[in-house]
Parts: C-alpha cells; sequence; structure tokens
C-alpha cells in the first residue's frame, strides 16, 4: 500500500485499536486507561495535521475494498470530509481529557471509553466515505456506539431516553438506507464526486430524484435534528456531560449535518438541486427549525435541556447556509459546522462542571455561580455570546457569512430569520449569564458541595478543557482570515464544489 492509502486506514485505527484494547482492561487499570485515550487522541491529531497538509497541496488520499461486485467500502480524505474530522480530532482530545475527569471513581469505566473510541471512529469513518454505502455503514455504526454511551448510567430515565435516541435514528437511517438503494439501482453506484452524480440520470428521473432526495435528507435530518425529526434529542440529555458535549458538538449532530452537504453537493450536486427545485424546500425545513429550536429553548429551565433546544436551532444554520444557492452561503454554512462545534462544546463542559462541583441542574439554580466558579462561567459567557453571534467570536463569523450569502442568494427572509434566532438566543442566554454573574446565591454552598480539589474552582481536569475551547471561539472569531484557519479552509471548499462561473468573494 502507498502512504496515500495507508494514512486514511491509520486515521481510522488510532482509535478503534484502543479502544478495543480499553474494552478488555479491568477498572483498576486507571493509568494504562488514560494513556491508552491520551495517545489514540494524539496520534489521531498528528495524522490529520499530515493529512491537511497533504490535501491543501493537492494530494489525493483513498483506499477502497471490494465487497461485492460494483458495490465497494471506500474511504477518501478530502477537504469537506478533513473540516469535519478536524473538529471531531481536536475536540475529541478535550472531550476525553474532560472525561476522564468527570467519570473519576465511577464505575463501568472501560465500558465507556470503550464506546466512546467506537464512536470517534464511526465519525471519522463516515467523514471519510468516499460514497454512500460507505457512509450508511459508518453511520449506523455511530447509532450503535452512541446508545450504550446515552443509557451509560442504566437509571430508568436514562434507558427511556436512549431507547427514545434508538427508535428516532433506527427510523432515520431506514431511510436513508431505502434511497441509497434506489439511487444505486438507478446509476449503478453512490459515488461522492464534486458536482454530484444524479444528474447522469436525465430530466425523465426527475420525479424519482426528488424522493431520493427527500429519502436521503429524512435519513440524515435525524440526526442533525431537523424539525419534525428532533424529538430525541432533549431526551437524550440524560447521558452524562461529556456524552452531551460528544452528541451535540463532536459526532451524532454533526454527522447528520455534515450527511446533508454531502448529499447536496456531492450526491446531487448544487446546482442540480438547484434545478430540480430541492433547495428551497430544504432552506424552509431549515428556517423553521432555527426557530422552533430557539424558541423551545426559551422556557426550559432544566439547563442541558436549553442547550439541546439551541442545538436544535444552530445546527440548522449549516443546513440553510447548504440550502442558500452560492457559494457565500455555502461558506457560512461550513464554517458554522466547525464554530458552533467549539461553541456548544463550551457550554456543556460548563454546565458538566456546574452539576459536579455545585450540584446545579436547573437555569433557576444558577444565581452567584459565576462568584463561586468565576473562570467556569467565564467560559460559559464566552460560549454563549458566540452563539448569539457577538462581535469577536465564532458566531459573529458564521452569522455574517450566512446573511451575506441570504442577501446574494436573493433570499432576504433569511436574514430575517438570523435575526429572529439571534434575538432569541439572547433572550435564552443572557438570563443565565445575569444569574449567574449579578444575583447573590440565596445561602452559602453547601462544604459537600465543594469537590476534593479544596479550591474556589473545579477539578482541573474539569476546568482546563472549557477555557480551552473558549479561547478557540475567541480565535475562530478575530483571526478568521489566518491562513488555516476555519474559514479559509471552507472557502478552499466552495471554491471546489461550485463549478466555473461563480465567483468566490
Amino acid at each position: 500500500m502507498t502512504s496515500s492509502e495507508l494514512l486514511p486506514i491509520a486515521l481510522l485505527l488510532s482509535s478503534f485499536l484502543p479502544g478495543l484494547v480499553i474494552f478488555a482492561l479491568p477498572e483498576s487499570k486507571v493509568a494504562l486507561r488514560t494513556t491508552l485515550n491520551l495517545f489514540g487522541a494524539v496520534a489521531k491529531l498528528v495524522l490529520v495535521a499530515l493529512l491537511l497538509l497533504g490535501v491543501a497541496g493537492g494530494q489525493e488520499y483513498g483506499v477502497r475494498f471490494a465487497v461485492l461486485p460494483g458495490l465497494d467500502l471506500a474511504f477518501k480524505a478530502d477537504a469537506l470530509g478533513l473540516l469535519f474530522i478536524s473538529l471531531s480530532a481536536v475536540l475529541w482530545l478535550f472531550t476525553t481529557l474532560y472525561a476522564i475527569g468527570y467519570l473519576e471513581g465511577a464505575p463501568h469505566r472501560s465500558r465507556f471509553f470503550g464506546f466512546f473510541s467506537l464512536c470517534v471512529t464511526a465519525t471519522v469513518g463516515l467523514a471519510m466515505a468516499a460514497n454512500l454505502f460507505t457512509f450508511f455503514i459508518f453511520y449506523e455504526l455511530l447509532t450503535l456506539a452512541t446508545f450504550p454511551l446515552v443509557v451509560h448510567r442504566g437509571t430508568d430515565k436514562a434507558m427511556r431516553g436512549g431507547t427514545i435516541y434508538l427508535a428516532y435514528t433506527l427510523v432515520g437511517g431506514a431511510a436513508l438506507l431505502t434511497g441509497i438503494v434506489w439511487l444505486h439501482h438507478l446509476l449503478g453506484h453512490t459515488e461522492f464526486a464534486h458536482a454530484g452524480i444524479a444528474a447522469a440520470l436525465g430530466p425523465e428521473y426527475a420525479g424519482q430524484l426528488k424522493l431520493i432526495f427527500v429519502l436521503l435528507i429524512a435519513g440524515v435530518g435525524v440526526k442533525a435534528a431537523l424539525v419534525p425529526l428532533h424529538g430525541w434529542l432533549p431526551q437524550a440529555m440524560v447521558a452524562p456531560a461529556p456524552v452531551s458535549a460528544l452528541l451535540h458538538a463532536v459526532a451524532v449532530v454533526k454527522a447528520g449535518a455534515f450527511g446533508i452537504v454531502r448529499i447536496v453537493y456531492e450526491v446531487f450536486g448544487v446546482e442540480f438541486a438547484q434545478s430540480l427545485s430541492l433547495l428551497a424546500p430544504l432552506a424552509a425545513f431549515a428556517a423553521v427549525t432555527i426557530v422552533w429550536g430557539s424558541f423551545r429553548a426559551l422556557f426550559q429551565d432544566d439547563l442541558k435541556k436549553r442547550l439541546a433546544y439551541s442545538t436544535v436551532s444552530q445546527v440548522s444554520y449549516i443546513t440553510l447556509g447548504v440550502a442558500l444557492f452560492g457559494p457565500i452561503g455555502t461558506i457560512g454554512g461550513l464554517v458554522h459546522l466547525v464554530h458552533q462545534g467549539i461553541m456548544k462544546i463550551t457550554l456543556f463542559f460548563c454546565a458538566g462542571n456546574y452539576a459536579e462541583t455545585l450540584g446545579i441542574h436547573k437555569v433557576s439554580e444558577m444565581n452567584g455561580a459565576g462568584r463561586r466558579m468565576p473562570l467556569t462561567t467565564l467560559a460559559f459567557s464566552i460560549g454563549a455570546l458566540g452563539m448569539m453571534g457577538a462581535p469577536l467570536t465564532a458566531g459573529a463569523i458564521s452569522k455574517a457569512w450566512l446573511s451575506d450569502g441570504a442577501t446574494a442568494a436573493g433570499m432576504d427572509w433569511a436574514i430575517w430569520v438570523l435575526w429572529t434566532s439571534s434575538l432569541l438566543n439572547a433572550a435564552y442566554f443572557l438570563p443565565i449569564l445575569w444569574r449567574a454573574w449579578f444575583r447573590a446565591a440565596p445561602v452559602a454552598w453547601p462544604e459537600e458541595q465543594i469537590l476534593r480539589s479544596g479550591w474556589r474552582e473545579t477539578a482541573w481536569l474539569l476546568l482546563l478543557p472549557p477555557l480551552a475551547t473558549a479561547i478557540m471561539t475567541i480565535a475562530a472569531g478575530t483571526l478568521a482570515e489566518a491562513p488555516g484557519s476555519p474559514l479559509e479552509w471552507a472557502k478552499l471548499i466552495a471554491e471546489r464544489e461550485y463549478r466555473q462561473g461563480v465567483p468566490l468573494p
């Protein structure tokens, strides 16, 4: 095998092999389990860096294995896939550190970290998928790997949330498989390609292609939490905080949003999808989801559920960007795939810190939390301000490009959707910040709610990750034009997805 074939395989194995070993470890092997977790996370970052350098220089990476005649398990590490993989690899390292601190002394850690590693392996596999068949295999592996994480605590509430999650995602998987088989029957293959593959069928297949598009988008739309397919996400918040962070920022909802990007750009092709009048309905669904998720978040007192409905809204910014015909909207949607991840994982890390340190689970319990935990609350504030689109944050960059994309596409109504969402973001985040910073705690914090660290914040493994991702939120906003930034990488992808005649900004 050549290096262009070995690197994608090594990227998959960097989390898969440590995960298999971790499954077999006794609970007492804390140091070995931690070493394997961190070795896999660091190795993945090194491999991603090598791939980024190669792809930026025009190198192609890929490998395929024949399964049946005309059906291959195929992988490619292209610019679009690496955008998602880079996000997953960086945030996996921070989530691993956080989970090590969060689960210290908890039971079933080997089981947890084993499935945790398989979850990231599935995410990388679907990001590198070179055809819909491979994408489906890893998409379903992601479902199976995350279910044990959602129900990790084993309580009745956890089992109910996990069952709802599994029901939604398996039905979505069935819709996705139906669309894949139908398209394979018509075309003889389902390979991803710039400008898409569906246009090769001709206008006489337009009706069937529209139905296939609906099936494919519905299948991945479940994980992307598009309304009305979003009901599983708030229920899954019974999972431990590292799992919630994984679901919202690293893996599941991002896998759904990434699937929408692949289907529009590399199965149908954005120009062919526009000619079939498929993008306007997709934009409408995204707009409804953006406003509905924000509206529902207003009425959630449970902190993690408020963040969950915020995710329902924010992830659909990616779908809206995809549906805004033109490269500017594309750039806005793609960069938000990264920006939403770093902002939302910051918020979930902080929510976990409040729960573990002070026993805070509800917005109404946040009074005075900023005085007791100033660094955690500073990180939470940065993440929340980013979600609102405040200047100098990652969210400001995403929303600016999405607004410009709406103008360029002649869809000015989408700007009103973005503004409405931003106002609602402020309405459900600012009261949290007000309570945390400016309201006094009703009583002194009980001594038993102060962690064994014995200082004013929380354990350092719980504090380091949200501080790091909060800094990344600021860096993505202030250094957006820097070489190698998520914005510059999104521009590179847009150049390759649109054919000639469409100038980039």
